[in-house]
């Protein structure tokens, strides 16, 4: 992000922003390669192409905020590597993580990372700081420290259905491995805040938050949610584009001051639940609108979801999510000039 939009950002999670309306996306693998014309794959790794494909999106559409900016990723094997797992990686799909907790006894045995040395993650900090210097030049700094959020490592690590049944079956384990995840988690974004001066601000993705009811998430999630979130940054995002129903007045409370959600509720209904007390990054469809209409369909679309919000002044328009694959540049381009004709 440039100064001026990082300013723009912090002014208006202080309440303090005026004027046109801005936009901004979370882009990462699901979209940016096939949309610079090159595979996943070459996007992980390679490092010059990563760099020129980000570059190229900031320059063809200045007018965006790309958060975190310059994500340094492998997919969903980021965090999960550290840990031992096995990555997998083919040309033209999504990375999976095997998983390393066969069995709820396994977790007796987990131990800490650590984020300076295993698994995938100094590869994606090192990428960052070989390319300061360019995303210098080209007028932005990294803003962001990026993981996943505890339950969402936990998912991976030893599966979504599995993680869901020792939540009722055992519950003391659960704890055990999401105080591992969580002492590993803090680690991580402080090492990519002290090896990155330029950070002041964090963000953590975790979709589980939403598969799961609110006292299961005041038990299994709030808390250690909190606990990262307690971090000194100005920027504290966090992205569930799950159901967020049941947990979304919480987050406030934990210190979340950016969030984007998914479909599930609207954004007044999301203002409503935290009592305006956080921006809202949405919430666009993000297939059947952003990535499956014409230009003219997503610039009606935008300007119907904006009118619809009754308080835009915590609100930063996006997409319910992430930038899903296929949208083009025409699309974008629709959804960018359909903001700027608002303003709070």
């Amino acid at each position: 992000m440039t100064d001026q939009q990082w300013n723009r950002l912090t002014a208006l999670l202080k309440g303090e922003g005026s004027g046109t309306l801005p936009a901004g996306f979370i882009i990462d693998c699901p979209w940016l390669p096939k949309w610079y014309g090159i595979s996943i794959l070459d996007y992980f790794t390679n490092d010059d192409l990563w760099l020129k494909a980000n570059l190229k999106a900031i320059e063809t559409f200045p007018d965006v905020m790309f958060l975190p900016g310059f994500w340094s990723e492998y997919g969903m094997c980021t965090e999960p590597s550290a840990f031992g797992a096995k990555s997998v990686f083919w040309k033209n799909e999504f990375p999976f993580a095997e998983k390393v907790i066969h069995e709820p006894e396994d977790i007796d045995s987990l131990q800490v990372p650590e984020p300076a040395t295993d698994g995938l993650l100094p590869f994606m900090l090192n990428r960052l700081v070989m390319a300061r210097p360019a995303i210098k030049a080209a007028g932005h700094k990294i803003r962001f420290s990026v993981s996943r959020g505890p339950l969402n490592v936990a998912s991976f690590l030893m599966g979504t259905t599995e993680l869901m049944t020792t939540m009722m079956m055992d519950p003391d384990r659960v704890h055990k491995l999401l105080r591992v995840i969580t002492d590993f988690l803090k680690k991580w974004h402080q090492l990519q805040r002290e090896t990155i001066p330029t950070i002041d601000g964090m963000l953590m993705l975790d979709d589980i938050v939403g598969f799961v009811g609110e006292d299961e998430f005041l038990e299994f999630g709030y808390p250690y949610l909190k606990e990262l979130y307690s971090a000194d940054v100005a920027v504290k995002f966090f992205h569930n584009d799950a159901d967020c129903s049941m947990s979304v007045k919480y987050y406030p409370e934990i210190g979340i001051n950016l969030y984007n959600p998914g479909l599930d509720l609207s954004i007044s209904e999301i203002q409503d639940k935290t009592d305006h007390k956080l921006v809202v990054l949405g919430s666009l469809p993000p297939r059947d609108v952003l990535a499956a209409c014409s230009p003219d369909e997503v610039y009606a679309q935008t300007k119907a979801m904006i009118e619809g919000v009754t308080d835009r002044k915590v609100f930063l328009p996006s997409c319910g999510g992430g930038m899903p694959p296929n949208v083009s540049t025409e699309n974008i381009n629709a959804f960018v000039k359909a903001v700027k004709e608002y303003t709070f």
